[in-house]
């Protein structure tokens, strides 16, 4: 049982640890957003990153966007690349 209990806990990292990485040790992290999808607005909650998106309009052209951080001493920095596309 506790192998199992060690198993899905490693999985579930491996498999949202790159926002948790970006956010406390810096570097980079890409989110591909939904075909026709546009991103309005993100923010941090805790190790999780919250973003608001609305469909794209006929003639919108998508674009790449980056979530910057910006540290005091400017190590260990962060971003979070967010591409769109139609």
């Amino acid at each position: 049982m506790k192998k199992i209990l060690l198993i899905l806990t490693t999985v579930f990292c491996l498999a949202s640890c790159d926002q948790v990485i970006t956010r406390n040790f810096g570097g980079t992290t890409t989110i591909n957003l939904e075909p026709g999808e546009k991103l309005i607005e993100t923010t941090w909650k805790g190790d999780g990153i919250w973003y608001l998106v609305e469909p794209m309009e006929d003639d919108y052209i998508p674009k790449k966007k980056i979530f910057k951080e910006s540290s005091v001493a400017g190590v260990m920095e962060g971003q979070i690349i967010f591409i769109e596309t139609k």
